[in-house]
């Protein structure tokens, strides 16, 4: 039976402490004592959060040593799944009565090789949901794997059922569909986006999924960046590499509720009403009313699932009697 509560949302944009996966778990946990200090029930972080995002300026022309080096760091600092760094948040979430959603590099030591670029979902009850990025972004495949696409879902918690995909997943219509269909209320999205496209996005995923959208992104001064990091920082960049933009966007109506936040790591907070996605959708059904399967799937070349969406082929011409 669905529940519509008003819940308590903050969005926290922060920076990781790069390349050091035990201090981004113990910052993270910082971050949602602060918010559950101002009665956040979720609290979201950021793509990548443990503990690096490769940015498209830290990738070099050839493959090369630094390049390497940088990916070894990267998986070293990495979350086994299930794991340490996944039983303390855990336990953070117990202990102060929160659901958290992060991003973060994944890894796993019983087989050591591939990262794959991953959201999860937290409750005091331990891990309620994992999604690898279906289709890492360009210069993202130089470091992580592609998704298997069998751990799309939402899960369905006492502050709602939470669901999202992960920076640029969200651009990805069919994807977007795959999980409207599934009845997200909360959508989170993590990212390392910082454009005006991006909260654009935001608000039109709003509107389409009839959910409260909470997008979050990391923060990045150059001063931020560990002095031993394999890669330069890029010379003819700003100190700030990141300029943020988080932003929480209510159901159905598309507005922003709180932020983009620009210019500095902080955090918003909203209470978010479960029952305004609800009424929303007497107007729009992205996966309702609006859906019509049975017409799209079949020219999809998936029939939907009554069975009637195969295309018709045109009738062959029929000689002239």
């Amino acid at each position: 039976m669905a529940s519509f509560p008003t819940v308590r949302v903050a969005a926290v944009q922060a920076t990781p402490v790069m390349l050091d996966g035990d201090a981004c778990v113990e910052l993270a946990v910082e971050r949602m004592r602060e918010a559950a200090a101002e009665g956040a029930q979720l609290v979201v972080l950021p793509e990548c959060f443990i503990s690096f995002y490769p940015k498209s300026w830290l990738t070099v022309s050839n493959w090369d040593s630094r390049q390497t080096a940088l990916w070894e760091r990267m998986w070293m600092s990495a979350v086994d799944i299930p794991g340490p760094h996944v039983d303390r948040l855990a336990a953070a979430c117990a202990e102060l009565g929160v659901h958290l959603a992060i991003g973060v590099n994944e890894r796993e030591s019983s087989r050591p090789g591939t990262l794959y670029n991953t959201l999860l979902i937290i409750g005091p009850g331990g891990l309620l949901h994992r999604h690898r990025k279906l289709m890492p972004t360009h210069h993202e495949r130089l470091f992580h794997g592609i998704g298997a696409g069998d751990d799309l879902g939402v899960a369905d918690t006492p502050v709602g059922r939470l669901g999202g995909l992960v920076c640029w997943e969200n651009f990805m219509p069919l994807a977007r569909y795959a999980l409207y269909r599934m009845g997200p209320q909360i959508w989170v999205a993590p990212t390392m986006d910082d454009r005006d496209i991006w909260t654009a996005l935001m608000r039109t995923i709003a509107f389409e999924a009839g959910a409260w959208v909470i997008g979050v992104t990391q923060y990045q001064h150059r001063s931020q960046f560990p002095a031993d990091l394999p890669v330069d920082l890029p010379a003819d960049r700003p100190d700030e590499l990141s300029r943020g933009g988080s932003v929480i966007v209510e159901a159905g109506s598309g507005d922003i509720v709180a932020g983009p936040l620009y210019g500095g790591e902080g955090m918003l907070i909203h209470d978010c009403d479960l029952r305004v996605g609800l009424r929303a959708k007497q107007g729009f059904d992205a996966v309702g009313h609006y859906g019509r399967e049975d017409v799209l799937l079949g020219v999809l070349g998936t029939p939907p699932a009554n069975g009637n969406g195969a295309v018709t082929p045109d009738p062959a011409p029929q000689p002239a009697s």
